[in-house]
């Protein structure tokens, strides 16, 4: 037959449908028999608890820094003046009411070399500089003592400020310990790998609530007598040792998934062991446990709120701190923490979202 004369079929639809809203309800909701009750189920106590909810947390509810109205409403509606009255303490701790401006710019400063950070094009070699300088802006804005600025210590510190401090410090810091210590285990060295073991185990071997006891209690009794180490430091070294012992196991996950040929294949080339390690072996180790990586800087974020057994008041221990002391406010705790929730939520789910945009990239790139 001749090529020129060929006339091709007209494209028809498919017979069924696999895009639109009714696949997609289909597909992840009514998929089956079980899916189907649990969403059926849903759907009920969502048409029976929601309306309550809105009743409750808007229709009824106090916006007004009033605690009479609150009284008045109490067990009617929610008290969210609680939060209009009580917002700079929970926000800012005991940091003097003056000088609050200063930990606003310093925490803005922070969350935005964060936000940059995780932006493509930023990923230049000055971001390094960049961190460098906002850090030393945070630490001079938090310490002041200059510029007519008055010199306030870190056991005045807290609320937000802290939180995000401790939080991306320890993430900062825990992250190349873990890969360092990953590497370590996987060393055909005895000591190195011995250390490693040792390091990762004693720490994953007891919770958090006890570093942080340990860190700040016990570890100044073994100092010589006159010495003396800043308990927020002495915290940040033990929220980064923990998470970095956590974080070494979901590299070293990596790492092990990693083909033996990779491994052959740069040796092959010539390449020494950090060069095979920099440019072919952890690129695609850290690529495989992203998801990993970033429950675990979720979790680092969430985890600092147990700094308040030590006395440093961070976003939770703020907001006990704002309402404990006041008998007027203290029945409406339950909106306070609502409010305190709704940052760690901003805060992880945002992260949780970068999370998912970087294994969308390294998918595409892998199909190429």
């Amino acid at each position: 037959m001749n090529a020129a004369s060929f006339t091709p079929i007209a494209p028809r639809e498919a017979p069924v449908r696999t895009e639109g809203a009714g696949p997609w309800l289909k597909r992840n909701l009514f998929g089956n028999v079980p899916s189907t009750v649990a969403t059926l189920i849903l759907i009920g106590l969502a048409v029976w608890w929601l309306p309550q909810l809105a009743s409750w947390g808007l229709v009824k509810a106090v916006f007004a820094p009033s605690s009479e109205e609150c009284q008045a409403a109490r067990g009617i509606g929610a008290c969210w003046g609680v939060v209009t009255e009580k917002y700079r303490l929970i926000m800012f701790g005991r940091y003097p009411f003056e000088e609050q401006w200063r930990p606003l710019f310093a925490t803005l400063a922070m969350v935005t070399v964060l936000v940059a950070s995780c932006v493509r094009v930023f990923w230049k070699p000055w971001l390094g500089l960049l961190w460098a300088a906002m850090l030393a802006l945070f630490f001079g804005l938090m310490f002041g003592g200059f510029a007519g600025m008055a010199y306030v210590p870190t056991d005045r510190w807290g609320g937000l400020p802290l939180t995000v401090l401790l939080a991306t410090l320890s993430i900062v810091l825990a992250f190349p310990l873990a890969v360092v210590v990953a590497l370590g285990r996987r060393s055909n060295m005895p000591a190195i790998k011995t250390i490693c073991v040792l390091y990762v185990e004693l720490i994953r071997g007891v919770p958090l609530i006890s570093v942080l006891f340990m860190a700040s209690f016990m570890f100044p009794l073994f100092m010589p007598p006159g010495t003396s180490i800043d308990v927020l430091l002495r915290v940040l070294v033990g929220i980064t040792l923990f998470s970095g012992a956590y974080m070494a196991e979901i590299v070293r996950g990596g790492l092990q998934a990693i083909p033996k040929g990779q491994q052959e294949a740069a040796d092959t080339l010539g390449l020494s062991y950090w060069q095979a390690q920099r440019k072919v072996i952890l690129p695609q180790a850290l690529a495989m446990v992203v998801p990993g990586i970033m429950n675990n800087f979720i979790a680092i974020f969430k985890d600092t709120s147990l700094v308040t057994i030590v006395s440093l008041y961070e976003l939770t221990g703020s907001m006990g701190l704002a309402l404990d002391s006041d008998t007027d406010w203290r029945p409406f705790k339950i909106e306070g923490y609502f409010f305190i929730a709704a940052i760690y939520f901003l805060f992880c789910f945002s992260m949780s979202r970068y999370s998912l945009w970087i294994e969308k990239r390294l998918s595409a790139s892998k199909n190429r």
